[in-house]
């Protein structure tokens, strides 16, 4: 079975088929098949209620998520989890004499499932699918399986530096990922390495040429530009120019041998720098190492796995 992040097999014949009757239901429970469905109330003692097409499933609060019970997942796991898709292994099945469905469901146990045949698995330098759960500051937080948490931190993002994920990131977005140590079941990720290294970025760009970018620090000596997520230009200093803003620039040159892009901002822009499709470099399953620096410098800026 594939892993996937929670919302990813709500809309899935096989998933459909299953919840829309207590015999299917059934047959899950007894195959211990992982099913998702919407949670639509949090009960005062932090049950979970789930829609299901033929009737309501429970997932007691015990059971919302690995870690509830020792104390080490916080309830917050559970309250935020309404009006979003959960997995779950149903545990029992009643039927009233009207045809009323109630299913007892497990969150824990798909999770325990998922860390038993995959996470547990997973060693440094694979590289797996994730969807982003919330941003914070630091980093971003993502599902990688089961509703499972992991986290990326901000300067393992990209190489171009941001003030906060959601410069780089959304909720709910699906996204790529290496893994970068699993200690404990502690995984913790990082990104930049499939955003292309300065070569396979640069060579999207030529002298002449007036692109637009976005302003991300200024300081006494030039403004940094960021033309993709995995390269970013100096220009010389203008007034008036604030981190964030969106600018055309004019490349004046592109010199690989020092990895330096000079830039001159010719405009602004008021609009917000539209958030584009992320584009990865990288598309195998594993990678060992990773040297971000041009061919033609003589520096070295590797990530090994």
């Amino acid at each position: 079975m594939i892993y996937k992040p929670e919302g990813s097999l709500y809309a899935t014949d096989s998933n459909m088929k299953l919840i829309s009757s207590a015999d299917g239901l059934k047959e899950a429970m007894s195959k211990e098949i992982i099913l998702e469905a919407r949670v639509s109330v949090c009960d005062s003692s932090h049950n979970l209620i789930v829609d299901l097409p033929c009737g309501k499933g429970i997932i007691p609060r015990e059971e919302g998520a690995v870690g509830i019970t020792e104390g080490k997942t916080r309830d917050i796991a559970l309250i935020s989890r309404v009006n979003k898709y959960v997995c779950f292994i149903v545990t029992d099945v009643r039927e009233s004499i009207s045809g009323k469905v109630t299913a007892m469901l497990s969150r824990k146990k798909a999770q325990e499932k998922c860390i038993q045949n995959y996470t547990r698995h997973l060693t440094t330098g694979d590289i797996i699918n994730a969807r982003v759960t919330h941003l914070e500051q630091f980093g971003c937080f993502v599902d990688i399986g089961c509703g499972l948490p992991s986290l990326i931190p901000i300067d393992a993002i990209s190489i171009s530096r941001i003030s906060h994920p959601s410069d780089r990131f959304s909720t709910g977005q699906y996204i790529r990922a290496i893994v970068k140590s699993n200690e404990n079941e502690r995984i913790c990720l990082t990104h930049k390495e499939l955003l292309g290294t300065w070569d396979e970025n640069a060579a999207d760009f030529h002298p002449g040429e007036t692109v637009s970018g976005i302003v991300r620090s200024i300081e006494e000596y030039g403004i940094f530009v960021e033309l993709t997520p995995n390269l970013a230009g100096l220009a010389e200093l203008k007034e008036n120019i604030l981190p964030g803003q969106n600018v055309s620039v004019y490349i004046k040159a592109i010199i690989p041998e020092k990895m330096k892009i000079k830039l001159i901002i010719v405009d602004t822009c008021d609009d917000e720098p539209p958030q584009e499709e992320i584009r990865y470099f990288y598309s195998k399953d594993k990678i060992n190492s990773w040297n971000y620096a041009s061919e033609a410098s003589e520096r070295k800026i590797i990530s090994e796995f």
